[in-house]
């Protein structure tokens, strides 16, 4: 483990700039004015809010952390030659944002050396802060969280999530969905990966699977979840990031259900 900078102190400083921008995206949504853009395909959106949330996170990064990298969705790779290198989603849930829908969250991560230190999911509406750092348990708002106890599939609230392209794409999940639902006790779909995971954590979701994720979904998520007892599997390593979190019994149970399609 590295000595060079303090994570408690890190995790501190940054939750001043994450509950400032978390201010911000409350008071801007479901504005009328909103400037909304798609990206290359014309289904996967951005924001001004998006934009300006990770303006001011960079900014702040940039000030108190110089020499480090920066991978963030909008702006993508600022590199350094570093150890450390941070990893943001500044609006996970940008169509529910868009919407006006009031599931969104900010997601940050550090690693060093490749490994996810530090983590960071603050969902503003409901005044939800995540914290992880690793070897020191996950938090929600100051207090340890666990994973779900649940040993059963069909007593379990899950979570997922489908691509943007799920209309083009040809791991849209819809496969796994369909089979699934039909062995758990229910599955949800919020439209933000981040999130899904800070509540895989904390026992609100008994488990959870996505396929097709970016490295700004997940960071912060899997950490949590791993600092909260529970166990992160990489199920497609030739769909991006497509993982399955949960407490042990549970995501083995998930993963049997996915390797049951793939005969």
């Amino acid at each position: 483990m590295h000595s060079e900078l303090d994570l408690n102190q890190v995790l501190a400083r940054l939750k001043q700039v994450v509950t400032a921008v978390g201010a911000m995206q409350k008071a801007n949504l479901g504005r009328q004015n909103l400037t909304i853009a798609t990206k290359s395909t014309g289904i996967d959106l951005v924001t001004e809010i998006d934009r300006q949330s990770e303006q001011t996170i960079i900014a702040f990064l940039q000030e108190h952390y110089p020499e480090h990298s920066i991978l963030a969705e909008e702006s993508g790779l600022t590199s350094r030659l570093s150890d450390y290198k941070w990893i943001i989603d500044p609006l996970d849930g940008t169509t529910n944002y868009a919407q006006g829908l009031p599931i969104f969250a900010i997601s940050i991560a550090l690693q060093w050396r490749q490994e996810t230190v530090l983590a960071m999911v603050y969902a503003p509406i409901v005044d939800q802060l995540y914290t992880a750092i690793r070897g020191q348990g996950a938090y929600l708002n100051g207090k340890k969280i666990t994973v779900s106890a649940k040993s059963e599939l069909i007593d379990c609230v899950l979570a997922t999530g489908f691509p943007y392209d799920i209309a083009t794409h040809p791991a849209n999940n819809i496969t796994y969905f369909s089979h699934i639902v039909r062995q758990a006790r229910a599955v949800r779909r919020l439209g933000a990966a981040a999130y899904d995971l800070a509540c895989v954590a904390a026992g609100y979701f008994d488990g959870y699977w996505e396929m097709n994720l970016a490295p700004w979904d997940a960071a912060a998520g899997v950490l949590l979840v791993e600092e909260a007892g529970g166990r992160v599997l990489n199920f497609r390593e030739d769909r991006g990031v497509s993982i399955i979190a949960a407490n042990t019994k549970i995501c083995r149970e998930l993963e049997a259900q996915i390797r049951q399609l793939e005969r």
